[in-house]
């Protein structure tokens, strides 16, 4: 077995970049992720400004969560049917195209009239979150905006395009590598995706300060199409496996039955969902931002980008590093400093306070990313890991989703702090009780280790 030093001179960080169909891919990527992250934060931060609602913030998770539940599983089976570069194409022109129509809706709002059906959506909207938040003034409410309803509607469109891609989406990085560089490939695009995060939302809040939510829109369709433009060059290093699927529920579900069978994988996704569904802040943040650390548009852009700073941070540090000996280890105390991590940003009534704990917040997620989507990777044959991967973006997507709606609402029952503390402290709990409960997860060998078993 050769000795630690001789392992860390053989490791190469810059391996996967190396091969020229991976960089095109994940460069093009990196364009579509920065648009969809400062869409997105965008998106909640409009529909605060116009409802002062949390339980609206809580709807959009909602609307985020549901195409997730219905549609992963077949997507995963689309995935492993056909062709993984045509459907990442067809979703992204399709996503550019809702992204423009949100900038038109934003860019002429008023004109949009007040019809039967919209005062209605308004007046059940508002009905709702006078239900969960009944400490709130019920003149500070707002549903009045008649554009709000259509805002909602695109935003359940970008959801469904995206879920129904991700599972091409996420499964294609082994076809662009060596099997040998996969790891290093995960981490690279978890570290371009951490990038992604931290500037996107940071260049949602400037662009919105000085130009306006719709050019935020415009921007993001516009490198939608710059990422079908890199897609177009992208050739395959090695064929793809084609399932032989028999269109039944039974082929459908087979990526459940793998994960169920694989308890590092079932445990790992386990404690991903229900650490950030307890854990996750950042549908938070724009109250954070308004009502306890007044900051403003640009403040709120940084709090959106500060957990992944630290997380792009961290990527950064193990890419440069051999892969982990104890990646089951890491990943349960990870999980636990994020926790942590969370408490102190729940306190926290100081804007650097809050910077530094949502920094490590990310810093300790990263790890968790890059182990789980390490382990998915690698411990799955090829004809499986759109199923597969369809199954654990159910995990981890609804877990943000729901998250998203349980700080909403958690909020605007017992306040935003309450909401973010307890959740903070379920989140250690979780760890410790998935320590537990799923021994093989502790024993995990090194990523580098790891293999597919059909």
């Amino acid at each position: 077995m050769p000795e630690p030093s001789s392992v860390m001179q053989e490791h190469d960080p810059y391996a996967a970049l190396r091969v020229k169909n991976y960089r095109g891919y994940l460069s093009g990527s990196f364009l579509s992720l920065l648009g969809r992250q400062a869409v997105t934060a965008v998106a909640i931060w409009q529909v605060y400004q116009w409802t002062h609602s949390s339980t609206a913030l809580g709807l959009v998770g909602l609307i985020n969560v549901l195409p997730l539940l219905v549609l992963s599983l077949p997507a995963g089976a689309i995935a492993d049917r056909h062709d993984r570069r045509r459907i990442i194409a067809a979703g992204t022109i399709v996503t550019a195209v809702i992204n423009l129509g949100l900038a038109a809706v934003s860019l002429w709002h008023a004109a949009v009239p007040e019809l039967t059906l919209f005062r209605w959506v308004n007046g059940a909207l508002r009905s709702l979150a006078l239900i969960f938040e009944q400490h709130a003034d019920p003149a500070t409410l707002r549903f009045d905006e008649p554009a709000l309803p259509l805002v909602f509607l695109l935003l359940g469109a970008h959801a469904t395009a995206r879920i129904l891609v991700w599972p091409a989406r996420a499964s294609i990085t082994p076809l662009l590598v060596p099997n040998e560089t996969l790891s290093n490939a995960i981490t690279w695009g978890a570290s371009t995706f951490e990038i992604a995060t931290v500037t996107g939302p940071a260049l949602g809040g400037f662009l919105v300060a000085y130009a306006g939510i719709p050019a935020v829109y415009a921007l993001g369709a516009a490198l939608e199409l710059f990422f079908l433009i890199a897609l177009a060059r992208v050739t395959y290093f090695q064929a793809p496996v084609r399932a032989a699927l028999r269109r039944t529920w039974r082929d459908v579900l087979a990526g459940g039955e793998f994960i169920w069978g694989k308890k590092v994988i079932l445990g790992a996704s386990s404690l991903d969902l229900f650490a950030v569904l307890l854990g996750g802040a950042t549908a938070l943040l724009p109250v954070y931002a308004d009502q306890i650390l007044h900051v403003g548009p640009i403040g709120f852009g940084w709090l959106r980008a500060a957990p992944s700073i630290g997380a792009f941070s961290m990527a950064m540090w193990i890419a440069h590093h051999p892969p982990m000996a104890r990646p089951g280890l890491a990943l349960l105390w990870a999980v636990v400093g994020f926790g942590a991590a969370i408490v102190v940003f729940g306190f926290s009534h100081t804007f650097w306070l809050s910077l530094v704990a949502l920094f490590f917040s990310g810093v300790f997620d990263n790890v968790s990313v890059v182990v789980r989507q390490s382990l998915v990777q690698l411990l799955t044959p090829d004809k499986l890991r759109g199923r597969v991967t369809a199954v654990n973006q159910i995990f981890i997507g609804s877990s943000n989703e729901i998250g998203a709606l349980r700080a909403g609402l958690m909020s605007a029952l017992i306040g935003p702090i309450a909401a973010v503390v307890w959740g903070g402290i379920g989140t250690m709990a979780v760890a410790a009780i998935v320590a537990g409960a799923v021994p093989p997860l502790r024993r995990v060998g090194a990523l580098h280790t790891l293999k597919p078993e059909d």
